[in-house]
């Protein structure tokens, strides 16, 4: 007989620990000669990223010993950020962006005695030189990357171009030495893709105020002997229309992925149709009413890759995604074999092999190889390993709510669940509803400890994918067009209260908790809505009009644009949204974490708005983390964070939990 025990405190396998040393993923893909190389999370490391390679028996070994952390900053959010080849020997060599510094460094890791070498100089301009996406031409001595360079103090000071950096070390000490094969009359561009006979060279670009999931155009240049870039032009795509990634095809057409559709979809412009004046492109697989991309919040992201005899791989789906093999031809999709429901934007091609990251409800993200010639899929790298019997996992439920206006909200439910404890009859659950960041992004289906530390504990949780997020298409992301605050705020509370209507879900016991946009999410939910008894804010805006321009980093400074309006037309509006000017609105108690290395959303903000609550008599926590910036990656600032959360809710909802650190409440 299963005992039974109330919701929330049911004991569990799954710690704080356990879920912080699980977190992040594997990330950035590439191939060394036959080898699968990656970066891998240390969240006992600092929270560094190592780089890890797939020697030919299958052993993982690291690339790199500690401190070396493989991570760059361009627009804070990071990019590619290693690129590995082979010498004429055929021994791997390595060029990789170490985090401290931002400096690009060069490491042969099979040569005796070697060490990594800096390729690039410091800067003492603002956020100095960063890197990322970086190509080795090792036949001409040189790595093609992205360079960010700051010219002033200010966030916005910056300028970014395509270069060319020796790796003979000569710019190490020297800027001059990095020669620019693009100018900056784009503020933002991504890496250059070279086509397959070496003549010419694609890029995506875009300005301010767009943001990449707004408008981008694929520039095309020809590639010179030792200067820029000549006869640069645009080639497709426009202020409205989201081009996110573009690739070469073995027979040297040009691929790309637009949302000039309602969905981002993959084209293809064959090579006599580059010539200037006659580009056509042609839409691969039209009808299909699901996305071939996303967001290009990172640098290098990759959704598709063409194979070497034509097919093309691709990640597609609606909400959750699968990785098939597309027919240009004929816009068939034969999708792989294998129980994982979602597939990062990470994909290597190496001959007929496909290789990505994927990740289920059942097992977290790991390294899986595709063969196109059987269908054949399998795990090579980072394989999930169940840390505490599956049994305790949470079983996701994919629901579609009705929300105001009647429009659809999709949202996945995660009941409490635990084999140990059964739920006294007569009780209904805590909920917490979570929003995710972005807020131009998704909640995907995969398993996460975190989510399991509170249903283990018998606390559901609802990921919301509220209207403006991606996976849906175009009509669905552009929801929150001006309508942030609203939106996003208006859909979690219709889920929550559609859980509590139906009878999941205590009506007296709902949370909600989101980090960044998420955490602007759930600030403004406790503002503006009686739903919610406690709520969890992590790293979050608060303040619009302190946010917009140089209250944040360069590379989100005009999202408010678009998700707002512009300041000079609708600066009341800037007022009028902000959960900072409504703070004696809430009257529910409240977590508030903060990194205080965070540029994105600084620390200020934070300040700011726990002043305007001090003395009010609300219960709230404000905790702050060194070291961490906009997302937490210690261990340590993760089972911290996350015991806290636990004790707001078992204070908050009655619940007896001596298990975790009391959470000492400030009013």
């Amino acid at each position: 007989m299963v005992p039974t025990g109330a919701y929330g405190t049911w004991p569990s396998p799954i710690g704080a620990g356990l879920a912080a040393s699980h977190d992040g993923r594997p990330e950035y893909l590439g191939l060394v000669g036959d080898e699968v190389w990656w970066t891998a999370p240390r969240p006992a490391e600092g929270g560094r990223r190592a780089l890890v390679r797939r020697r030919a028996d299958g052993a993982e070994e690291p690339v790199l010993p500690a401190p070396w952390n493989v991570r760059s900053r361009v627009v804070e959010y990071g990019g590619h950020p290693w690129a590995g080849a082979t010498d004429a020997r055929g021994n791997p060599v390595v060029v990789f962006v170490h985090f401290p510094d931002q400096r690009l460094y060069a490491y042969e890791p099979d040569t005796p005695g070697a060490r990594p070498r800096p390729l690039t100089p410091l800067s003492a301009v603002g956020g100095g030189l960063r890197w990322a996406d970086p190509q080795i031409r090792i036949e001409h001595g040189e790595v093609w990357c992205v360079l960010e360079e700051f010219t002033g103090e200010r966030p916005t000071d910056v300028r970014r171009v395509i270069a060319a950096v020796p790796l003979d070390g000569s710019a190490a000490g020297d800027r001059a030495a990095v020669r620019e094969l693009t100018d900056d009359r784009h503020r933002f561009t991504t890496g250059p893709r070279l086509s397959p006979d070496g003549r010419h060279a694609a890029w995506i670009a875009w300005d301010h105020p767009q943001m990449p999931w707004d408008g981008t155009v694929v520039m095309l240049g020809e590639i010179t002997g030792d200067g820029p870039f000549t006869g640069v032009r645009p080639l497709v795509g426009d202020t409205d229309e989201s081009i996110c990634q573009v690739e070469w095809a073995p027979d040297g057409s040009l691929v790309f992925v637009s949302d000039i559709g309602d969905w981002w979809e993959p084209h293809r412009i064959r090579p006599e149709n580059l010539v200037p004046g006659v580009v056509a492109s042609t839409l691969l697989c039209p009808g299909r009413r699901e996305e071939f991309g996303g967001p290009l919040w990172k640098i290098g992201l990759r959704w598709f890759q063409p194979l070497a005899d034509g097919p093309i791989a691709v990640i597609h789906g609606r909400g959750a995604t699968s990785l098939g093999i597309l027919d240009p031809d004929t816009g068939e999709v034969v999708d792989a074999a294998g129980p994982w429901t979602e597939w990062a934007p990470d994909l290597v091609v190496h001959g007929e092999r496909v290789i990505g990251v994927a990740a289920s409800p059942r097992s977290a993200y790991e390294i899986v190889e595709l063969d196109t010639r059987t269908g054949h899929t399998r795990v090579i790298g980072s394989a999930h390993d169940d840390p505490v019997d599956p049994v305790y996992y949470p079983e996701p439920q994919i629901r579609t709510f009705g929300g105001p206006d009647n429009r659809e909200i999709h949202a996945h439910v995660y009941p409490p669940h635990n084999p140990d404890r059964a739920a006294p009859g007569h009780e209904l659950p805590p909920f917490v509803v979570w929003a995710h960041g972005g807020p131009t992004g998704r909640s995907p289906l995969v398993l996460d400890l975190e989510i399991a530390y509170f249903t283990s504990r018998g606390i559901g949780v609802c990921e919301v994918n509220y209207g403006g997020s991606t996976g849906y298409g175009k009509e669905y992301r552009e929801r929150l067009r001006e309508q942030w605050g609203v939106v996003d705020v208006e859909d979690c509370a219709a889920v929550a209260r559609a859980l509590a209507a139906e009878g999941t879900a205590d009506p007296a016991r709902l949370a909600v908790r989101g980090g960044s946009a998420g955490g602007w999410t759930t600030a403004a939910s406790l503002a503006g809505t009686d739903v919610y008894a406690c709520g969890t804010i992590s790293y979050p805006v608060l303040d619009l009009l302190g946010w917009a321009g140089d209250g944040t980093h360069d590379f989100e400074s005009r999202y408010l644009d678009s998700l707002i309006g512009p300041l000079d037309e609708v600066p009341a509006r800037y007022r009028e949204r902000s959960p900072l000017e409504h703070a004696d609105r809430i009257s529910a108690p409240f977590l508030l974490l903060q990194g205080l290395d965070d540029v994105i959303c600084p620390p200020a903000q934070s300040e700011r708005f726990i002043a305007r609550m001090a003395g009010r008599g609300v219960p709230y926590a404000y905790l702050t983390f060194e070291g961490e910036g906009h997302g937490f990656r210690r261990a340590d600032t993760m089972v911290r964070a996350l015991e806290a959360e636990l004790s707001l809710y078992a204070q908050t909802f009655g619940i007896e939990r001596p298990d975790v650190p009391l959470l000492e409440m400030k009013r």
